[in-house]
């Protein structure tokens, strides 16, 4: 452990006023023929969010070097990266040793955390807690405690600390017991499970978890019904140790336990789409590009454009992409006008290949479309247009095509693509959304509700969407990009620091 003196004296030296903690940074490195590193910058709300404190604030982003390239670079740096590969952006990159980083990452963190908060397991079969999942836990452990001592070298007294994830649950905790005049912000961008789901997890595991996240002064949610699920939990796991109640002066909880005097205040911040940067980006030339190219790949019927189903997703088991094809088959066996007339367009970009179960899952998505394309498809109609390769602009182009958006995950912390396509969609979509989805709360009342598992269910709203007229469509997607783009990257990262410091 950093002892508080090594801390303020550290602190004082680095200085940071805001840090932003997470397991992915904003740039990834690749070494190249005669070891030359290349770096290739990320997007997404985080970037945009650092972005937007300005230049005038000293922050930090303390990341995770996830691969050769990134250790190598953490090895010629020092962690401290080039300002130049960052944009601008002041990064340090821990090289946690990579035993230690597999087992934290993918042994709990994406086989553990993830399929729990998800729902996602067999339970006939699994989950399994045996030696070797102790032995993950305490990678587990140790990585988290290397953030956390990252975090405590590097920030100025006072400093604002924005840990995300749930790859980095037990750092507030940590981080509290190294640097109590810190404020500590927790974000949990996947949805939380259900306490009785939860309760699947060891007792000890279930308290260090919920403990840890309490250590924040602030654990933030993207629904108020992942909120409330992480309040049962706490109950659940900490027993009568735990008390959630609703202060009056602000529409917030709070969470006490034994573990601390201090209070968890528990706050909502809803990430919506970037519109603007949206909306340019998906007129660029290579989005053109690839719009025609997929013109010609959906073609036409009768000298009239074919409609178009659009799904964008990870191969990532949540995404329920099985199902969500197996509702368009349906589609095409009951409602045989539609043959000929639609195409899907279904972008399934494979995800955390490293493990096996992902991997099967990728492929089951490959031949449940080729199956498809098989039995219904003609010499002039395939019925589904399958990429597997990520490309951003390829995606936004879909989008443009987009007469109906398929988004049927069966859990989601939020769901971008839900708020992405109304925003880009040229002609007006229909969305077909999930209740399982966080994007449901906000959503669902301009969408076409279904449930996740409903195979007949969403293969009706599929056809309720196709047929939608024009005008109710477009009314429909008007609002839907308003509400989709009411908290934009840049803003819910300043919400939630102004909050953690007007807390």
């Amino acid at each position: 452990m950093v002892s508080e003196t090594v801390s303020e004296r550290s602190a004082a030296q680095s200085g940071a006023e805001v840090l932003v903690a997470s397991n992915r940074g904003p740039v990834s490195y690749a070494v190249g023929e005669g070891g030359a590193l290349t770096a290739k910058r990320g997007g997404g709300g985080l970037v945009s969010g650092l972005s937007a404190i300005g230049p005038d604030t000293d922050a930090l982003w303390v990341c995770a070097a996830l691969g050769e390239g990134d250790r190598e670079a953490v090895r010629r740096t020092g962690g401290a990266l080039d300002p130049a590969d960052t944009g601008g952006q002041r990064v340090r990159m821990l090289d946690i040793p990579a035993e230690v980083y597999a087992d934290a990452y993918n042994g709990i963190a994406n086989s553990v955390l993830w399929f729990v908060h998800h729902m996602l397991y067999q339970t006939p079969l699994e989950p399994v807690f045996d030696t070797e999942f102790r032995a993950q836990w305490a990678s587990y452990e140790a990585y988290n405690t290397a953030f956390a001592d990252a975090l405590a070298e590097t920030a100025a007294p006072g400093a604002a600390v924005l840990v995300q994830d749930y790859h980095l649950a037990l750092v507030p905790g940590l981080l509290r017991e190294r640097r109590p005049d810190l404020r500590i912000a927790h974000f949990s961008h996947t949805p939380w499970a259900p306490a009785d789901y939860f309760a699947m997890l060891p007792d000890d595991i279930q308290r260090k978890l919920v403990a840890g996240i309490l250590g924040a002064d602030r654990a933030n949610f993207l629904t108020r019904h992942w909120a409330r699920a992480f309040m049962d939990c706490c109950q659940w796991a900490l027993g009568p140790e735990c008390e959630a109640h609703r202060p009056r002066e602000k529409d917030a909880y709070l969470v006490s336990t034994w573990l601390t005097p201090r209070k968890t205040r528990i706050g909502v911040h809803g990430l919506g789409a970037d519109g603007e940067f949206l909306r340019e980006r998906a007129h660029r030339p290579d989005v053109d590009e690839r719009l025609a190219a997929l013109r010609e790949q959906i073609g036409r019927t009768g000298g009239t454009d074919r409609k178009t189903i659009v799904r964008v997703d990870r191969t990532e088991l949540s995404k329920n992409i099985v199902r969500g094809l197996l509702a368009y088959r349906r589609l095409l066996a009951d409602r045989p006008e539609w043959r000929e007339r639609v195409v899907h367009l279904a972008f399934a970009y494979p995800s955390r290949q490293d493990l096996a179960v992902y991997r099967e899952y990728t492929a089951q998505v490959g031949r449940l479309a080729e199956e498809i394309n098989a039995e219904y498809g003609t010499a002039g109609w395939q019925p589904v247009v399958l990429h597997v390769k990520d490309d951003f602009a390829r995606s936004l182009a879909a989008y443009r095509l987009a007469d109906v958006a398929l988004v049927n995950p069966i859990r989601d912390g939020m769901n971008l693509v839900a708020k992405e396509v109304p925003v880009v969609s040229e002609r007006g979509c229909a969305l077909v959304l999930s209740r399982g989805a966080g994007a449901y709360w906000e959503l669902g009342e301009d969408a076409i509700v279904v449930n996740p598992y409903d195979i007949n269910a969403t293969a009706e709203a599929l056809h309720t969407a196709l047929s939608m007229d024009d005008t109710e469509r477009s009314e429909r997607t008007a609002r839907l990009a308003a509400a989709a783009t009411a908290l934009p990257p840049a803003q819910w990262f300043l919400d939630q620091l102004r909050a953690l410091k007007e807390d």
